[in-house]
């Protein structure tokens, strides 16, 4: 495929992706209340009695409800999106691993959801005794509801997407673009980098960036773990290096 190729199927993709996620909203929404109030459950239980969630514009509840709607339409959408995703990089991989796209797809979602489970039964209760700790007879809690939200959405997303690491490392390990040793060698980076990806991801608090680091420095060493398992092999790199040769072989004749 030419590049023109490559994005003319990466714009297609993005728009299979992007009509699931609308979908998914729309079956979503008239849930919405209910989803609502399984999001605001873990902070809910450390709020003081006098403290309540605000919103301070006409429109914020209407749009907190919607957005609700919309991550909760991404969960459900999330076979077929991460679907989506693998079958734009099946091009790298070998004829007999493409069969393996539908249950990588599944298994990617699955980890993205098993990634915001954690998230929200693990860190959202510890991070929001945390928070509330601060609270006094002179700091009362009156949380705003986009800002509750946006701080959810946000953590959920990045601990899903950080629990896919060990499926991309087993698909790029497959393709060759890294080897387990070469994720040894750079594990002190990983070291910094996880910390720098907690600090991006995560709120500007230390008490939620050990949270994501923690987690990522674990995924991490299952990375190279599967790499090393799942990893190109020599003789198998030697064979394909053959088959290129008797293939440029055949063309000069």
């Amino acid at each position: 495929m030419t590049l023109v190729q490559h994005l003319d199927e990466l714009r297609k993709r993005l728009k299979h992706v992007a009509i699931a996620a609308i979908i998914g909203c729309l079956a979503c929404y008239g849930f919405a209340e209910e989803l609502f109030n399984l999001l605001v459950a873990p902070m809910v239980q450390f709020m003081p009695e006098n403290s309540s969630f605000i919103f301070t514009a006409p429109q914020e509840a209407f749009l907190t409800y919607l957005k609700v709607a919309a991550l909760a339409g991404v969960f459900l959408t999330s076979p077929y999106i991460f679907y989506q995703v693998w079958a734009f990089v099946a091009p790298g991989l070998y004829e007999e691993e493409r069969k393996y796209i539908i249950p990588v797809a599944l298994s990617s979602a699955l980890f993205f959801i098993g990634g915001a489970s954690f998230g929200y039964f693990i860190v959202f209760p510890a991070a929001f005794e945390f928070f509330m700790s601060f609270n006094n007879e002179h700091i009362q809690a009156m949380l705003k509801l986009d800002e509750y939200l946006s701080f959810s959405i946000k953590l959920l997303l990045a601990f899903g997407f950080v629990f896919e690491m060990p499926l991309f490392s087993l698909v790029l390990s497959r393709i060759g673009l890294v080897t387990a040793d070469m994720m040894r060698k750079f594990r002190r980076f990983a070291v910094l980098g996880a910390f720098i990806l907690g600090a991006i991801l995560t709120p500007p608090d230390v008490f939620s960036q050990l949270l994501m680091a923690g987690p990522l420095l674990v995924l991490y060493e299952l990375s190279i773990i599967v790499a090393a398992v799942f990893g190109r092999k020599k003789k198998e790199e030697e064979a394909e290096e053959d088959d290129e040769e008797e293939e440029e072989a055949t063309e000069t004749r």
